[in-house]
């Protein structure tokens, strides 16, 4: 079996940061190596000592640049690619006036398979090597999300939208359509090569009661997919909820009544929960996702994810492309840092990174394959320059420790700071 040493600064982490703090939970090597066999991470550790142990592999050469494990979004739209950084709209508009007429296109194969292979691949110049998307209600969407991904050898998620009502002529589906076509294609696709399967309700607003006791039912046979939603994005939308499920105690409540909580469950945004809320998601193991950067530019809240860490629920980081308003997980960071400011509670560099790779692999139940540099895992890594521009290379040029190093490029860094992303051990 073929071997490679990737040598540079290598970045680990062997615990939590929220849990452990950030010098216990994250392991360092200076002049660091990691040896790829077979697509898998076969040991991380001192440069010498990798060599040693594989002789005769091809090795290269990193130099400065930290090598750690790819990023990992767990909440994007790739549909809306094409629509991203539109302009002052909130949820309910931006849903009409941007994301409905956009989606319409992609019952069309071919723009589809377009879009598909555009959203990947800048996915990939930022260091995005995993991500969970909603497709649109169109099969096609699917397909060509989930062929694009595979011809990248990509471990991706992703399903067709279930949506009801609420949305325009030609975006609706049935209750039983919707599982019939979410069937057919979690069949198709779920569990072929490193692809998995997210049965995927728009959110309670878009789907009847039906609908939503369908998806359950549905997750309820395939448990080993994933499951993703909304939830408590903007004040506007838990009243809508309340005024469309006046039955249920809370916007929580409504997924609870139909069986779609529990692991494997990711919960977009979460922004303004109740004590009941955040009480049963811990509860359940349900997971949530932070996509900041869609928070500030739809106007929707602070997440807490401080609160989050505390009551052990999972919580993944998310560009929630196209509300979001960027491609970049480093970007995504650095909202993520700013809105943990105005919350009085901000994120430490270690946790940051903890949420865009290990984070978002737990919360997607993927964090025994993705999301870490440690032997066993996937070789999903890529290598960030950590003085990428001259702004940054002057900042980080005067760090006396690692953090202060690293804490430049998240606030500061873009693509040009991922030098190289690779799948399975392989430059993309």
């Amino acid at each position: 079996m073929t071997q490679t040493i990737l040598t540079g600064q290598t970045l680990s982490f062997t615990g939590s940061p929220f849990r452990e703090g950030p010098d216990a939970a994250v392991l360092h090597h200076r002049r660091g190596a990691v040896l790829v066999e077979g697509g898998r991470i076969a040991d991380v550790g001192d440069a010498e000592r990798i060599r040693g142990i594989a002789p005769t592999a091809r090795v290269i050469d990193h130099g400065e640049r930290l090598l750690m494990a790819g990023f990992v979004d767990a909440h994007v739209h790739y549909p809306q690619t094409g629509i991203i950084a539109s302009w002052g709209k909130r949820l309910i508009d931006w849903l009409n006036s941007y994301t409905f007429p956009e989606e319409m296109r992609f019952g069309d194969p071919d723009y589809a398979a377009e879009m598909a292979g555009v959203y990947l691949d800048l996915s990939l110049v930022n260091g995005i090597t995993t991500a969970c998307s909603f497709c649109t209600i169109h099969p096609e969407s699917v397909d060509a999300y989930f062929t694009a991904a595979q011809a990248r050898g990509m471990r991706m998620a992703g399903g067709k939208v279930m949506m009801d009502r609420n949305a325009p002529d030609g975006l609706r589906d049935t209750a039983q359509s919707g599982y019939d076509q979410s069937k057919a294609l979690l069949d198709r696709w779920h569990g072929v090569d490193r692809l998995t399967y997210a049965v995927t309700p728009r959110f309670a607003p878009t789907s009847t009661p039906e609908q939503l006791e369908a998806a359950g039912a549905l997750w309820a046979a395939h448990p080993d997919c994933l499951m993703q939603t909304h939830l408590s994005e903007q004040t506007e939308e838990i009243a809508w909820v309340g005024d469309l499920y006046p039955d249920a105690p809370d916007y929580l409540g409504v997924y609870e009544r139909y069986g779609l909580t529990g692991r494997g469950a990711l919960m977009g945004h979460s922004i303004h929960l109740t004590d009941r809320e955040w009480a049963a998601l811990s509860d359940s193991g349900t997971s949530v996702v932070h996509c900041p950067t869609s928070n500030t530019f739809i106007g929707s809240g602070l997440f807490n994810a401080r609160e989050a860490a505390r009551r052990g629920i999972p919580t993944g980081l998310a560009t929630d492309v196209g509300g979001g308003s960027s491609f970049s997980m480093l970007r995504t960071m650095a909202a993520a840092y700013e809105v943990g400011q105005l919350g009085g509670s901000a994120l430490h560099p270690a946790e940051l990174l903890w949420l865009a790779t290990c984070g978002s692999a737990h919360a997607m139940r993927m964090g025994d394959r993705i999301g870490n540099l440690a032997a066993g895992m996937e070789a999903d890594i890529i290598a960030l320059d950590l003085a990428s521009t001259p702004v940054i290379a002057q900042r980080a040029a005067r760090a006396g420790t690692l953090w202060e190093a690293i804490f430049p490029t998240i606030m500061m860094g873009d693509d040009r700071a991922v030098t190289v992303a690779m799948i399975g051990g392989k430059p993309v």
